[in-house]
């Protein structure tokens, strides 16, 4: 069984989610943990994940969203935690790509879920976008905090520093594309990764630029396999093993 650690299945991208967890399922990808970003989608994935046995979600506030999030919000995230299908906080973190005027409310917000996360004992799935340093800087004053760091494309560096952390490193339809060096960090960081999608972003090659789907968890998976010439058996167990230790899943 595979597993699509990080995608964003909103009504809104998607005509028909049957129809999407049938196309999965028949590429060996039976679970999923379906990501919120703001007040709307966390909503959404919490019905989501109560709706389909097979679906779990993070929920949590994206930083795209620092200067538009309430205290509401905060509180509505907070009184969800302890919701069973509820398996981490996320997608949470930094993004200074479009705008870094409002840095340091970003990090107020950041480290407020951090918080959360140290509080309710949950791991965290994080984005960082050109702030690699001042997510590393706040991550090491919470380091009792665990989680998947989303979207992973750094250098090796880098990603010994959150494997050292003990985080895993979310690998996704990038690995695939043909100016991606993420591949060539393959043979030294396998063992930390868990696989996700990000749908519907980030579709991998060959079909980069249509509409992404957990389906594609299997091209993502061949790839890997094909390039450090392993079984998928192999890829599998490691990748579910991080799965349930990061988020205390039983596959």
């Amino acid at each position: 069984m595979l597993v699509d650690t990080h995608c964003h299945l909103y009504k809104e991208y998607y005509d028909s989610l049957d129809n999407v967890f049938l196309e999965s399922q028949e590429n060996e990808v039976s679970l999923f943990i379906v990501s919120g970003c703001d007040s709307k989608s966390n909503q959404e994935v919490l019905e989501l994940a109560n709706k389909y046995p097979n679906i779990f979600c993070s929920i949590g506030i994206h930083p795209e969203y620092t200067d538009s999030y309430t205290e509401e919000d905060l509180q509505f995230l907070e009184s969800c935690l302890r919701q069973s299908k509820v398996v981490a906080i996320g997608e949470i973190g930094l993004d200074y790509h479009y705008s870094k005027e409002n840095k340091e409310l970003q990090k107020e917000l950041f480290e407020k879920q951090l918080m959360l996360a140290s509080k309710y004992s949950l791991p965290v799935v994080i984005h960082s976008r050109d702030a690699t340093e001042d997510t590393l800087t706040i991550l090491k004053k919470y380091p009792e905090v665990k989680g998947v760091i989303h979207s992973f494309s750094g250098s090796l560096e880098v990603a010994q520093l959150y494997i050292k952390m003990g985080y895993k490193l979310g690998i996704n339809g990038v690995v695939t594309f043909k100016n991606s060096h993420l591949k060539e960090l393959l043979p030294t960081i396998v063992e930390y990764i868990v696989l996700e999608t990000d749908s519907p972003y980030l579709t991998p090659h060959p079909f980069r630029g249509t509409k992404n789907s957990p389906k594609n968890i299997k091209i993502i998976a061949d790839f890997i396999c094909d390039y450090l010439q392993i079984s998928m058996d192999k890829l599998v167990r490691i990748t579910n093993e991080n799965v349930e230790a990061i988020f205390d899943i039983s596959i």
